[in-house]
C-alpha cells in the first residue's frame, strides 16, 4: 500500500500543519504534495522530508503574494501527479481535497473545514482582504467560480474525516457528504499544572479578524483586569491602538513559554467560533478553565461548569458578563487536566491509522 500526503500550502505553522506532522509520523515514507513550501518561514518544522510542490512554487512572489494566485490554485492542485499511490490522505481546509487520484485508489480527506472564504465567511472575507474598489468588484466573481470548483472537487473524496462534529455538519451541508469525526492531536503532555495562578487572563491566538481578539480587548478595557495576549498577525497594530494599559501584547513565544503562561492564568479567553479549537484544549491540559463563546468546536471540548464557562453572544458585553461571573475557585485543575487527555496525539495517531487500514481493507474486499 503506497501512501501520499497532500496539504494545502506550507507557509505557516498552525493546527493543520501539526496534523500533517502527525500524518508524517504515522506514514514516514509518504511524500508530501502541496501548492507551495516556504522553507525559510517554517524553519526546521518539515526539514529533510520529501516535499513535492506545484508550479506556483516557481512563480514570482509566490511566497510574499501567495493570494495573488488564488485563481490558479485549482489547476495547480489538479496537476499534482498521484498516479503511483494506492492511498491519498489529504489534510485540507481549502484546495488539497481537489487532487485527482487514479482509479482503484482511495482518497481520504481530513477536513478542518469546508473552505471558509468560499462558504461561511465569504462576505467578511471580501471586506477584509482589500480596500481596493476594483478588486472588491472582481473578487466575488472569482470566489463564485472557486465555490463551484470546490463543491465539485469534494465529490472526488472517497472518505471524509471531520475534525469535529461541528465541521461534519458543514461538510454535509456544503458538500452533501457524510464524514467520520476524529478530533485533531493536542500535545497535552507538554502542559503541567502550576499550584498558584497570577491575576491575569490570557488569549493565545493569531491576530486576524475572525479570531475576534478585538472583542476581548473591548471587554477588558472596561473590566480593567489584566489581560495578556500571545500571538502575532496583520491586526496587531490596530489592536494595540485600541488596548488600554491593562492589556499586554507578548508577541510570538515558544511552546514552552506559552505553556507556562497558560498554567499561571486565571483562565483562557476564547472569544471566537473555531472549527475545533486546539488552544482551548491546551489551556485545559494545563489545568486552567476556558471562558469561551458558545459556538463551534468549543461546545465539544469545554464542559460548562467543569472545565470552563460559556458566553452566549459574540459581543464584548456578553464576554464581560461571563468574566464577572467567573470564579476560579469553582474549578479543579486536576479534573480539567484529566478531561483534556482524551484529545492526545497518541489517540489521534491510533484512530487515523485504524481508519486508513479499515478503508483499505474495505477496498480489497
Amino acid at each position: 500500500m503506497k501512501i501520499a500526503l497532500v496539504h494545502d500550502h506550507l507557509n505557516q505553522i498552525g493546527g493543520a500543519e501539526k496534523v500533517l506532522f502527525c500524518f508524517n509520523k504515522i506514514f514516514p515514507q509518504a511524500p508530501i504534495y502541496t501548492l507551495i513550501y516556504d522553507q525559510k518561514r517554517l524553519n526546521d518544522f518539515f526539514k529533510d522530508l520529501n516535499i513535492q510542490t506545484s508550479f506556483i512554487q516557481n512563480l514570482p512572489w509566490a511566497f510574499s503574494k501567495f493570494k495573488w494566485y488564488l485563481p490558479l490554485m485549482p489547476s495547480a492542485i489538479e496537476q499534482l501527479n498521484l498516479n503511483n499511490y494506492d492511498v491519498v490522505l489529504s489534510d485540507a481546509s481549502a484546495f488539497a481535497k481537489g487532487v485527482i487520484t487514479k482509479p482503484g485508489s482511495i482518497h481520504v480527506c481530513y477536513c478542518h473545514t469546508p473552505t471558509r472564504y468560499l462558504w461561511t465567511d465569504t462576505h467578511n472575507y471580501i471586506e477584509e482582504v482589500t480596500k481596493n474598489k476594483v478588486i472588491k468588484k472582481v473578487l466575488p466573481l472569482i470566489l463564485n467560480q472557486l465555490r463551484s470548483w470546490d463543491q465539485s472537487a469534494a465529490q472526488r473524496v472517497d472518505y471524509f474525516i471531520a475534525n469535529s462534529n461541528f465541521v461534519a455538519q458543514r461538510i454535509k451541508k456544503y458538500y452533501h457528504k457524510d464524514s467520520h469525526v476524529i478530533y485533531p492531536p493536542v500535545e497535552v503532555e507538554k502542559f503541567k499544572i502550576q499550584p498558584k495562578q497570577d491575576k491575569y487572563f490570557l488569549i493565545v491566538s493569531r491576530l486576524r479578524p475572525y479570531k475576534k481578539v478585538d472583542l476581548a480587548i473591548k471587554a477588558f478595557n472596561r473590566l480593567r483586569m489584566p489581560l495578556k495576549i500571545i500571538g502575532v498577525g496583520e491586526e496587531e497594530a490596530k489592536l494595540k491602538k485600541i488596548a488600554k494599559d491593562n492589556i499586554e501584547f507578548l508577541g510570538g513565544v515558544s511552546d514552552k513559554v506559552k505553556a507556562q503562561y497558560m498554567a499561571r492564568a486565571q483562565a483562557l479567553i476564547h472569544p471566537q467560533e473555531e472549527d475545533f479549537g486546539i488552544t482551548a484544549v491546551e489551556s485545559m491540559a494545563a489545568g486552567r478553565p476556558v471562558i469561551a463563546y458558545k459556538a463551534g468546536g468549543a461546545m465539544e471540548t469545554v464542559k460548562a461548569g467543569e472545565t470552563g464557562v460559556f458566553f452566549n453572544e459574540p459581543t464584548w458585553e456578553s464576554l464581560t458578563e461571563a468574566v464577572i461571573r467567573f470564579n476560579p475557585q469553582d474549578f479543579s485543575s486536576r479534573v480539567i487536566q484529566e478531561h483534556a487527555q482524551q484529545f492526545s496525539r497518541e489517540r489521534f495517531e491510533k484512530e487515523i491509522k485504524d481508519f486508513i487500514h479499515r478503508a483499505w481493507q474495505d477496498k480489497l474486499i
